[in-house]
């Protein structure tokens, strides 16, 4: 199982399609005039982006820019993006996550608006709330590439059909439980807030309001945290530690029925298992609303202050496009944000795919704001609190309501000084 910041980040494939080896060597030397762009891909999803801009360069017209590729570790490629592209270097265009947008706009001179090429008829391209992930302060800074999200993994041996509520979902996995014999009718990292956050959304809870404010300890949350407690305590459903590799070998072993998770962890079954993708239950407790797990929209950004961005644009909206996106998912896995893309064959035919992207239509956007990055140790710190049943979730809530807006009064104080 993948943490919430190698999700994120946008280094694992969805093992749907042949592989490919890869076609090019980043360190191949390019020539003056090169449409630079870094990604963090590696495997399958490094080939296929190679394929996209073999087939760009294939069709270049006179005068147009020959794309390169070059692969950057996707942990230092925020460092790298801030030291060298206010500096005049770096990428032409990059492919990240869209949870470091908001950072990037406010340090200034690392990200290029879109707005300016991008027409209201181009909307219809994605699939919706895609560019809203890509939007800071009513403004389009890139377009989106594909996206990930956690939905319901089940052993069809055990789950002849998936529930459709959390009631159906509690029965079904009561009867699935011995916990004596280390069996369970469900499994997943409830105590890890970027899972946690499924619930929490669902019962119309949040990390910030419209106005940016915290509202950690808002209803909805206290609401999420109690069914946790209620589903781990009560029901007695969840094992005791949901650690990454206990869940991976319980649901091998045939001893975890169903998971959350995302699309990750599908290269991580064992053979003989034959397993079912479903869109996460929803919330008998909320009037049947459903569950809203976060998406992580990764994106393709044009880097500031570099020249002819229209050329970097074109490139971009290619990637991004049907016949971009297809070959993304073909040949590397993902899980494209190109509506069209949904038109090729072997991406329409794959029921897993079309999962993902049912479950996509309940998905939320991880907030893009700077703020989010001083919310999420103590939030982890708060579901941990919960799951273990060491505090109520209203109490722990209100804790890390206080510990999160002082980290953020304390930073604004910070700058203030600075400036």
């Amino acid at each position: 199982m993948t943490t919430r910041r190698a999700f994120a980040s946008g280094l694992a494939a969805l093992p749907l399609f042949p592989a490919l080896a890869s076609c090019a060597d980043e360190s191949q030397a390019g020539t003056p005039g090169d449409l630079i762009v870094w990604h963090g891909y590696r495997g399958r999803e490094k080939a296929a982006l190679e394929l996209v801009a073999k087939t760009w360069n294939d069709r270049l017209q006179p005068g147009g820019r020959r794309v390169r590729t070059v692969a950057v570790p996707a942990d230092a490629m925020p460092d790298k993006l801030s030291a060298s592209v206010p500096r005049g270097r770096g990428p032409d265009v990059f492919i990240f996550s869209h949870d470091r947008l908001g950072g990037w706009v406010e340090a200034g001179e690392t990200v290029e608006p879109v707005g300016f090429f991008f027409e209201d008829a181009d909307r219809a391209r994605f699939l919706p709330g895609m560019l809203e992930a890509m939007t800071y302060k009513d403004t389009l800074y890139a377009l989106p590439l594909n996206y990930k999200s956690i939905a319901l993994i089940y052993n069809k041996a055990l789950v002849p059909t998936p529930p459709a509520t959390t009631g159906e979902l509690v029965q079904m996995a009561k009867g699935l439980t011995d916990q004596a014999r280390g069996r369970f009718g469900l499994a997943y990292a409830y105590d890890d807030y970027f899972f946690h956050a499924a619930l929490q959304n669902g019962f119309g809870g949040g990390v910030f309001g419209p106005d940016g404010v915290p509202i950690l300890d808002a209803p909805g949350n206290v609401q999420a945290g109690e069914l946790l407690q209620r589903w781990k305590e009560v029901d007695g459903i969840l094992p005791r530690d949901p650690t990454a590799s206990l869940i991976t070998n319980l649901f091998n072993a045939g001893r975890a029925a169903m998971v959350f998770t995302g699309p990750w962890f599908l290269g991580e079954v064992a053979p003989g298992i034959d397993y079912g993708v479903a869109v996460l239950p929803g919330l008998s407790e909320a009037g049947g609303a459903p569950m809203r797990p976060w998406l992580s929209v990764e994106a393709v950004f044009l880097a500031a202050g570099k020249p002819r961005p229209k050329d970097a644009y074109d490139f971009a909206a290619f990637l991004t496009g049907a016949e971009g996106g297809a070959i993304m998912a073909r040949e590397g896995g993902q899980l494209p944000a190109a509506a069209g893309a949904y038109a090729d064959p072997a991406v329409a035919a794959d029921p897993v795919v079309a999962a993902f992207r049912a479950q996509a239509a309940n998905g939320v956007a991880m907030p893009n704001i700077p703020n989010m990055t001083l919310v999420w140790s103590p939030a982890d710190k708060a579901i941990k609190r919960i799951a273990r049943s060491e505090a109520t979730p209203q109490a722990a809530l209100v804790d890390l309501q206080r510990e999160v807006t002082g980290a953020i009064e304390q930073l604004r104080a910070s700058a203030g000084r600075r400036n």
